[in-house]
Protein backbone atom coordinates (compact mmCIF):
# COMPACT_ATOMS: atom_id res chain seq x y z
CA UNK A 1 0.00 0.00 0.00
CA UNK A 2 2.81 2.42 0.90
CA UNK A 3 4.63 1.80 -2.38
CA UNK A 4 1.40 2.36 -4.32
CA UNK A 5 0.75 5.69 -2.62
CA UNK A 6 4.35 6.72 -3.24
CA UNK A 7 3.91 5.94 -6.93
CA UNK A 8 0.82 8.15 -7.19
CA UNK A 9 1.95 10.85 -4.75
CA UNK A 10 2.50 13.41 -7.53
CA UNK A 11 -0.99 12.75 -8.83
CA UNK A 12 -2.54 13.13 -5.38
CA UNK A 13 -0.59 16.33 -4.79
CA UNK A 14 -1.89 17.73 -8.06
CA UNK A 15 -5.41 16.68 -7.14
CA UNK A 16 -5.07 18.48 -3.80
CA UNK A 17 -4.18 21.77 -5.48
CA UNK A 18 -6.68 21.39 -8.31
CA UNK A 19 -9.67 20.55 -6.14
CA UNK A 20 -8.86 23.29 -3.64
CA UNK A 21 -9.51 25.71 -6.48
CA UNK A 22 -12.70 23.86 -7.29
CA UNK A 23 -13.84 23.98 -3.65
CA UNK A 24 -13.29 27.74 -3.56
CA UNK A 25 -15.47 28.21 -6.64
CA UNK A 26 -18.25 26.12 -5.12
CA UNK A 27 -18.92 28.82 -2.51
CA UNK A 28 -17.63 31.86 -4.38
CA UNK A 29 -19.89 31.53 -7.45
CA UNK A 30 -23.29 31.55 -5.68
CA UNK A 31 -22.12 34.16 -3.16
CA UNK A 32 -20.91 36.56 -5.85
CA UNK A 33 -24.03 35.86 -7.92
CA UNK A 34 -26.21 36.93 -4.99
CA UNK A 35 -24.12 40.07 -4.53
CA UNK A 36 -24.69 40.84 -8.22
CA UNK A 37 -28.45 40.60 -7.54
CA UNK A 38 -28.97 37.50 -9.65
CA UNK A 39 -32.32 35.92 -8.79
CA UNK A 40 -32.43 32.68 -6.82
CA UNK A 41 -33.78 30.87 -9.88
CA UNK A 42 -30.91 32.23 -11.99
CA UNK A 43 -28.41 31.00 -9.40
CA UNK A 44 -30.12 27.61 -9.51
CA UNK A 45 -29.74 27.54 -13.30
CA UNK A 46 -26.05 28.42 -12.97
CA UNK A 47 -25.56 25.56 -10.51
CA UNK A 48 -27.54 23.13 -12.65
CA UNK A 49 -25.44 24.04 -15.69
CA UNK A 50 -22.30 22.91 -13.83
CA UNK A 51 -23.81 19.50 -13.08
CA UNK A 52 -25.14 19.22 -16.64
CA UNK A 53 -21.64 19.85 -17.96
CA UNK A 54 -20.23 17.35 -15.47
CA UNK A 55 -22.72 14.68 -16.50
CA UNK A 56 -22.01 15.17 -20.20
CA UNK A 57 -18.29 15.16 -19.44
CA UNK A 58 -18.64 11.79 -17.70
CA UNK A 59 -20.42 10.39 -20.75
CA UNK A 60 -18.42 11.99 -23.55
CA UNK A 61 -15.02 12.83 -22.11
CA UNK A 62 -13.72 9.36 -22.91
CA UNK A 63 -13.86 10.21 -26.61
CA UNK A 64 -11.25 12.92 -25.99
CA UNK A 65 -9.07 10.56 -23.98
CA UNK A 66 -9.16 7.96 -26.72
CA UNK A 67 -8.35 10.56 -29.38
CA UNK A 68 -5.33 12.40 -27.98
CA UNK A 69 -4.35 10.68 -24.73
CA UNK A 70 -4.51 11.45 -21.03
CA UNK A 71 -1.69 13.99 -20.72
CA UNK A 72 -2.87 16.30 -23.51
CA UNK A 73 -6.47 16.09 -22.38
CA UNK A 74 -5.47 16.83 -18.79
CA UNK A 75 -3.47 19.88 -19.88
CA UNK A 76 -6.27 21.19 -22.11
CA UNK A 77 -9.02 20.72 -19.53
CA UNK A 78 -6.94 22.32 -16.76
CA UNK A 79 -6.23 25.33 -18.98
CA UNK A 80 -9.89 25.77 -19.89
CA UNK A 81 -11.02 25.29 -16.28
CA UNK A 82 -8.50 27.91 -15.08
CA UNK A 83 -9.63 30.48 -17.65
CA UNK A 84 -13.30 30.19 -16.64
CA UNK A 85 -13.06 31.80 -13.15
CA UNK A 86 -11.11 34.75 -14.56
CA UNK A 87 -13.88 35.50 -17.05
CA UNK A 88 -16.48 34.99 -14.31
CA UNK A 89 -14.77 37.61 -12.17
CA UNK A 90 -14.53 40.10 -15.04
CA UNK A 91 -17.95 39.67 -16.64
CA UNK A 92 -20.97 39.47 -14.33
CA UNK A 93 -23.57 38.39 -16.87
CA UNK A 94 -25.85 35.50 -15.85
CA UNK A 95 -25.89 33.79 -19.25
CA UNK A 96 -22.12 34.04 -19.55
CA UNK A 97 -21.91 32.43 -16.11
CA UNK A 98 -24.28 29.64 -17.16
CA UNK A 99 -22.07 28.86 -20.16
CA UNK A 100 -18.83 29.02 -18.19
CA UNK A 101 -20.13 26.83 -15.37
CA UNK A 102 -21.21 24.27 -17.96
CA UNK A 103 -17.67 24.39 -19.38
CA UNK A 104 -16.18 24.04 -15.89
CA UNK A 105 -18.37 21.03 -15.11
CA UNK A 106 -17.37 19.34 -18.36
CA UNK A 107 -13.67 20.05 -17.79
CA UNK A 108 -13.67 18.71 -14.24
CA UNK A 109 -15.50 15.55 -15.26
CA UNK A 110 -12.80 14.82 -17.85
CA UNK A 111 -10.08 15.72 -15.33
CA UNK A 112 -11.55 13.26 -12.82
CA UNK A 113 -11.60 10.57 -15.49
CA UNK A 114 -7.95 11.18 -16.35
CA UNK A 115 -6.80 11.28 -12.71
CA UNK A 116 -8.77 8.21 -11.68
CA UNK A 117 -7.55 6.24 -14.68
CA UNK A 118 -4.02 6.84 -13.44
CA UNK A 119 -4.96 5.74 -9.94
CA UNK A 120 -6.70 2.63 -11.27
CA UNK A 121 -3.70 1.72 -13.38
CA UNK A 122 -1.32 2.17 -10.44
CA UNK A 123 -3.32 0.19 -7.86
CA UNK A 124 -3.76 -3.56 -7.59
CA UNK A 125 -7.03 -5.29 -6.80
CA UNK A 126 -5.86 -5.59 -3.18
CA UNK A 127 -5.01 -1.89 -2.75
CA UNK A 128 -7.58 -0.19 -5.00
CA UNK A 129 -10.21 0.31 -2.31
CA UNK A 130 -7.72 1.90 0.08
CA UNK A 131 -6.14 4.08 -2.63
CA UNK A 132 -9.52 5.46 -3.61
CA UNK A 133 -10.47 5.93 0.03
CA UNK A 134 -7.42 8.21 0.36
CA UNK A 135 -8.52 9.96 -2.83
CA UNK A 136 -12.06 10.51 -1.50
CA UNK A 137 -10.66 11.79 1.81
CA UNK A 138 -8.53 14.30 -0.10
CA UNK A 139 -11.55 15.40 -2.13
CA UNK A 140 -13.60 16.11 0.99
CA UNK A 141 -10.73 17.76 2.87
CA UNK A 142 -9.69 20.17 0.13
CA UNK A 143 -13.32 21.08 -0.50
CA UNK A 144 -13.34 22.44 3.05
CA UNK A 145 -9.96 24.14 2.57
CA UNK A 146 -11.13 25.80 -0.63
CA UNK A 147 -14.28 27.11 1.01
CA UNK A 148 -12.22 28.54 3.87
CA UNK A 149 -10.26 30.58 1.32
CA UNK A 150 -13.46 32.58 0.77
CA UNK A 151 -12.48 34.46 3.93
CA UNK A 152 -9.23 35.78 2.40
CA UNK A 153 -10.72 38.51 0.20
CA UNK A 154 -13.93 40.38 -0.49
CA UNK A 155 -16.07 38.25 -2.86
CA UNK A 156 -17.14 41.47 -4.62
CA UNK A 157 -13.61 41.89 -5.97
CA UNK A 158 -11.54 39.91 -8.48
CA UNK A 159 -8.93 38.44 -6.12
CA UNK A 160 -10.76 35.22 -5.20
CA UNK A 161 -11.40 34.41 -8.85
CA UNK A 162 -7.69 34.88 -9.54
CA UNK A 163 -6.79 32.58 -6.62
CA UNK A 164 -9.17 29.92 -7.96
CA UNK A 165 -7.59 30.18 -11.41
CA UNK A 166 -4.06 29.93 -10.01
CA UNK A 167 -4.93 26.81 -8.01
CA UNK A 168 -6.61 25.03 -10.93
CA UNK A 169 -3.74 25.72 -13.32
CA UNK A 170 -1.07 24.90 -10.69
CA UNK A 171 -2.62 21.49 -10.10
CA UNK A 172 -1.59 20.60 -13.63
CA UNK A 173 2.15 20.84 -12.92
CA UNK A 174 2.80 17.77 -10.72
CA UNK A 175 0.45 15.63 -12.81
CA UNK A 176 2.06 16.25 -16.19
CA UNK A 177 5.53 15.88 -14.65
CA UNK A 178 4.62 12.62 -12.90
CA UNK A 179 6.69 9.57 -13.79
CA UNK A 180 3.67 7.31 -13.35
CA UNK A 181 2.87 5.52 -16.57
CA UNK A 182 -0.18 6.90 -18.35
CA UNK A 183 -3.04 4.38 -18.41
CA UNK A 184 -4.37 2.67 -21.48
CA UNK A 185 -7.11 4.37 -23.44
CA UNK A 186 -10.44 3.55 -21.79
CA UNK A 187 -13.30 1.50 -23.13
CA UNK A 188 -16.54 3.45 -23.29
CA UNK A 189 -19.53 1.99 -21.48
CA UNK A 190 -23.13 2.99 -22.12
CA UNK A 191 -24.94 2.74 -18.77
CA UNK A 192 -28.39 1.15 -19.03
CA UNK A 193 -30.58 3.13 -16.63
CA UNK A 194 -33.70 1.04 -17.21
CA UNK A 195 -31.74 -2.09 -16.30
CA UNK A 196 -30.46 -0.40 -13.14
CA UNK A 197 -34.01 0.17 -11.91
CA UNK A 198 -34.74 -3.50 -12.60
CA UNK A 199 -31.65 -4.61 -10.65
CA UNK A 200 -32.26 -2.40 -7.62
CA UNK A 201 -35.17 0.06 -7.67
CA UNK A 202 -34.28 1.30 -4.20
CA UNK A 203 -30.57 1.76 -4.95
CA UNK A 204 -31.25 3.62 -8.20
CA UNK A 205 -33.95 5.82 -6.66
CA UNK A 206 -31.72 6.64 -3.69
CA UNK A 207 -28.85 7.73 -5.95
CA UNK A 208 -31.16 10.01 -7.92
CA UNK A 209 -32.53 11.41 -4.64
CA UNK A 210 -29.01 12.08 -3.36
CA UNK A 211 -28.31 14.04 -6.54
CA UNK A 212 -31.45 16.13 -6.04
CA UNK A 213 -30.62 17.16 -2.49
CA UNK A 214 -26.81 17.25 -2.55
CA UNK A 215 -26.79 19.23 -5.79
CA UNK A 216 -29.21 21.71 -4.22
CA UNK A 217 -27.05 22.07 -1.12
CA UNK A 218 -23.83 22.59 -3.07
CA UNK A 219 -25.48 25.17 -5.34
CA UNK A 220 -27.85 27.18 -3.16
CA UNK A 221 -27.00 26.65 0.52
CA UNK A 222 -24.51 29.53 0.48
CA UNK A 223 -27.36 31.84 -0.58
CA UNK A 224 -29.61 30.34 2.10
CA UNK A 225 -27.03 31.00 4.83
CA UNK A 226 -26.33 34.54 3.65
CA UNK A 227 -30.05 35.38 3.58
CA UNK A 228 -30.71 33.90 7.01
CA UNK A 229 -27.70 35.46 8.77
CA UNK A 230 -27.20 38.58 6.66
CA UNK A 231 -23.48 37.78 6.54
CA UNK A 232 -21.61 36.47 3.47
CA UNK A 233 -18.86 34.96 5.66
CA UNK A 234 -21.51 32.68 7.14
CA UNK A 235 -22.10 31.19 3.70
CA UNK A 236 -18.61 29.67 3.63
CA UNK A 237 -18.82 28.41 7.21
CA UNK A 238 -22.24 26.91 6.62
CA UNK A 239 -21.12 24.95 3.54
CA UNK A 240 -18.03 23.82 5.44
CA UNK A 241 -20.19 22.56 8.31
CA UNK A 242 -22.25 20.42 5.93
CA UNK A 243 -19.22 18.95 4.18
CA UNK A 244 -17.52 18.18 7.50
CA UNK A 245 -20.65 16.40 8.69
CA UNK A 246 -20.66 14.29 5.54
CA UNK A 247 -16.96 13.49 5.80
CA UNK A 248 -17.17 12.48 9.47
CA UNK A 249 -20.23 10.25 9.04
CA UNK A 250 -19.33 8.65 5.69
CA UNK A 251 -17.35 5.70 7.04
CA UNK A 252 -19.24 5.09 10.32
CA UNK A 253 -22.60 4.91 8.55
CA UNK A 254 -21.12 2.80 5.78
CA UNK A 255 -19.63 0.32 8.21
CA UNK A 256 -22.90 0.32 10.17
CA UNK A 257 -24.66 -0.66 6.94
CA UNK A 258 -22.27 -3.63 6.65
CA UNK A 259 -23.54 -4.88 10.02
CA UNK A 260 -27.17 -3.78 10.25
CA UNK A 261 -28.13 -3.82 6.58
CA UNK A 262 -28.22 -1.20 3.84
CA UNK A 263 -31.96 -0.56 3.98
CA UNK A 264 -31.94 0.22 7.68
CA UNK A 265 -29.12 2.73 7.24
CA UNK A 266 -30.78 4.21 4.14
CA UNK A 267 -33.95 4.64 6.20
CA UNK A 268 -31.92 6.21 9.02
CA UNK A 269 -30.14 8.68 6.76
CA UNK A 270 -33.27 9.61 4.80
CA UNK A 271 -35.33 10.10 7.97
CA UNK A 272 -32.51 11.96 9.71
CA UNK A 273 -31.94 14.34 6.80
CA UNK A 274 -35.69 14.87 6.46
CA UNK A 275 -36.19 15.65 10.14
CA UNK A 276 -33.20 18.02 10.27
CA UNK A 277 -34.50 19.75 7.14
CA UNK A 278 -37.86 20.35 8.79
CA UNK A 279 -36.20 21.62 11.97
CA UNK A 280 -34.34 24.18 9.85
CA UNK A 281 -37.58 25.21 8.13
CA UNK A 282 -39.37 25.70 11.46
CA UNK A 283 -36.56 27.68 13.08
CA UNK A 284 -35.19 29.64 10.13
CA UNK A 285 -36.71 32.97 11.17
CA UNK A 286 -35.16 33.00 14.65
CA UNK A 287 -32.14 30.69 14.55
CA UNK A 288 -28.69 31.72 15.80
CA UNK A 289 -25.60 31.31 13.62
CA UNK A 290 -24.20 28.61 15.90
CA UNK A 291 -27.42 26.61 15.83
CA UNK A 292 -27.56 26.96 12.06
CA UNK A 293 -24.02 25.59 11.72
CA UNK A 294 -24.83 22.66 14.01
CA UNK A 295 -27.96 21.79 12.04
CA UNK A 296 -25.97 22.11 8.81
CA UNK A 297 -23.44 19.62 10.17
CA UNK A 298 -26.20 17.20 11.15
CA UNK A 299 -27.82 17.56 7.73
CA UNK A 300 -24.54 16.86 5.94
CA UNK A 301 -23.87 13.89 8.20
CA UNK A 302 -27.17 12.31 7.15
CA UNK A 303 -27.50 13.45 3.52
CA UNK A 304 -24.01 13.04 2.04
CA UNK A 305 -23.40 9.38 3.01
CA UNK A 306 -26.74 8.37 1.48
CA UNK A 307 -25.26 8.03 -2.03
CA UNK A 308 -22.43 5.70 -1.04
CA UNK A 309 -24.77 3.48 0.98
CA UNK A 310 -27.12 3.32 -2.03
CA UNK A 311 -24.23 2.23 -4.26
CA UNK A 312 -23.29 -0.44 -1.71
CA UNK A 313 -26.91 -1.65 -1.65
CA UNK A 314 -26.93 -2.07 -5.42
CA UNK A 315 -23.51 -3.73 -5.45
CA UNK A 316 -24.79 -6.30 -2.96
CA UNK A 317 -26.94 -7.76 -5.73
CA UNK A 318 -24.32 -8.06 -8.47
CA UNK A 319 -21.01 -9.85 -8.82
CA UNK A 320 -17.71 -8.16 -8.06
CA UNK A 321 -16.91 -7.93 -11.77
CA UNK A 322 -20.03 -5.84 -12.33
CA UNK A 323 -19.31 -3.18 -9.68
CA UNK A 324 -17.82 -0.69 -12.13
CA UNK A 325 -20.56 -1.14 -14.71
CA UNK A 326 -23.31 -0.66 -12.14
CA UNK A 327 -21.59 2.24 -10.39
CA UNK A 328 -21.20 4.14 -13.67
CA UNK A 329 -24.96 4.09 -14.15
CA UNK A 330 -25.59 5.14 -10.56
CA UNK A 331 -23.16 8.03 -11.01
CA UNK A 332 -25.14 9.12 -14.07
CA UNK A 333 -28.39 8.98 -12.08
CA UNK A 334 -26.78 11.11 -9.38
CA UNK A 335 -25.71 13.63 -12.03
CA UNK A 336 -29.22 13.84 -13.50
CA UNK A 337 -30.60 14.48 -10.02
CA UNK A 338 -27.94 17.13 -9.40
CA UNK A 339 -29.03 18.95 -12.57
CA UNK A 340 -32.72 18.94 -11.61
CA UNK A 341 -32.29 19.57 -7.87
CA UNK A 342 -30.93 23.14 -7.94
CA UNK A 343 -33.61 24.20 -10.42
CA UNK A 344 -36.47 22.77 -8.37
CA UNK A 345 -35.08 23.97 -5.04
CA UNK A 346 -34.52 27.47 -6.43
CA UNK A 347 -38.14 27.66 -7.58
CA UNK A 348 -39.40 26.62 -4.14
CA UNK A 349 -37.00 29.03 -2.44
CA UNK A 350 -38.12 31.91 -4.68
CA UNK A 351 -41.76 31.24 -3.82
CA UNK A 352 -41.42 30.58 -0.08
CA UNK A 353 -38.22 32.31 1.02
CA UNK A 354 -34.92 30.82 2.24
CA UNK A 355 -36.65 28.03 4.16
CA UNK A 356 -37.90 26.69 0.83
CA UNK A 357 -34.52 25.06 0.22
CA UNK A 358 -34.98 22.76 3.21
CA UNK A 359 -38.69 22.31 2.64
CA UNK A 360 -37.66 20.80 -0.71
CA UNK A 361 -34.94 18.72 0.97
CA UNK A 362 -37.30 17.51 3.68
CA UNK A 363 -40.01 16.51 1.21
CA UNK A 364 -37.53 14.57 -0.93
CA UNK A 365 -35.82 12.78 1.96
CA UNK A 366 -39.05 11.88 3.76
CA UNK A 367 -40.49 10.57 0.50
CA UNK A 368 -37.42 8.38 0.13
CA UNK A 369 -37.88 7.17 3.72
CA UNK A 370 -41.41 6.08 2.84
CA UNK A 371 -40.17 4.33 -0.29
CA UNK A 372 -37.53 2.44 1.73
CA UNK A 373 -40.35 1.15 3.92
CA UNK A 374 -42.35 0.00 0.91
CA UNK A 375 -39.38 -1.82 -0.64
CA UNK A 376 -38.52 -3.43 2.70
CA UNK A 377 -41.99 -4.94 2.88
CA UNK A 378 -41.73 -6.27 -0.68
CA UNK A 379 -38.20 -7.74 -0.71
CA UNK A 380 -36.00 -9.82 1.56
CA UNK A 381 -32.67 -8.08 2.32
CA UNK A 382 -29.34 -9.56 1.28
CA UNK A 383 -27.76 -11.84 3.90
CA UNK A 384 -24.85 -10.32 5.81
CA UNK A 385 -22.24 -12.73 4.42
CA UNK A 386 -23.25 -11.88 0.84
CA UNK A 387 -22.95 -8.11 1.18
CA UNK A 388 -20.25 -6.26 -0.71
CA UNK A 389 -17.52 -4.48 1.23
CA UNK A 390 -18.41 -0.84 1.89
CA UNK A 391 -14.84 0.28 1.15
CA UNK A 392 -15.14 -1.02 -2.39
CA UNK A 393 -18.53 0.62 -2.77
CA UNK A 394 -17.15 3.95 -1.54
CA UNK A 395 -14.31 3.75 -4.05
CA UNK A 396 -16.58 2.98 -6.98
CA UNK A 397 -19.25 5.46 -5.88
CA UNK A 398 -16.99 8.48 -6.13
CA UNK A 399 -15.19 7.90 -9.41
CA UNK A 400 -16.11 9.47 -12.73
CA UNK A 401 -13.77 7.06 -14.52
CA UNK A 402 -16.20 4.23 -13.81
CA UNK A 403 -18.08 5.22 -16.97
CA UNK A 404 -15.11 4.10 -19.06
CA UNK A 405 -13.38 1.31 -17.23
CA UNK A 406 -15.09 -1.77 -18.66
CA UNK A 407 -17.04 -3.04 -21.61
CA UNK A 408 -18.96 -5.73 -19.70
CA UNK A 409 -22.47 -6.46 -20.91
CA UNK A 410 -25.57 -6.78 -18.76
CA UNK A 411 -25.55 -10.54 -18.55
CA UNK A 412 -25.61 -11.89 -15.03
CA UNK A 413 -27.22 -8.83 -13.48
CA UNK A 414 -30.21 -10.09 -11.48
CA UNK A 415 -33.54 -8.45 -10.80
CA UNK A 416 -33.77 -7.57 -7.12
CA UNK A 417 -34.44 -4.76 -4.64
Amino acid sequence: MKSTLTKVSALLFGVTILLTGQGLQGTLIPTRAALEDFSTVTIGVIGASYFLGFTIGCLRGGVLLRSVGHVRVFAAMSAAASVAPLILGLWADPWVWVALRFLTGFCFAVLYVAIESWLNASASNETRGRVFSVYVFIMLTVMVLGQLMMLLYDPRELELFVVASILVSSGLIPVVLSRSEAPQKPHIVRPNLRRLFEISPLGATSCFTAGLTNGSFLTISAIFAAQVTGNTDSAAWYMISGVIGGAVCQWPLGLLSDRLGRRRVLALTALGAGVVSMLIVLSVSRISELSLMLLGTLWGGMAFPLYSVAVALTNDHVGHAKYVKVSSGLLLLYGIGAVAGPLLAALVMSALGPGGLYLFSGAVHLSLFGYVGIRTLKRVPVQTELRSDFGEALASAQTASDVYETDDDDEGLPDTA
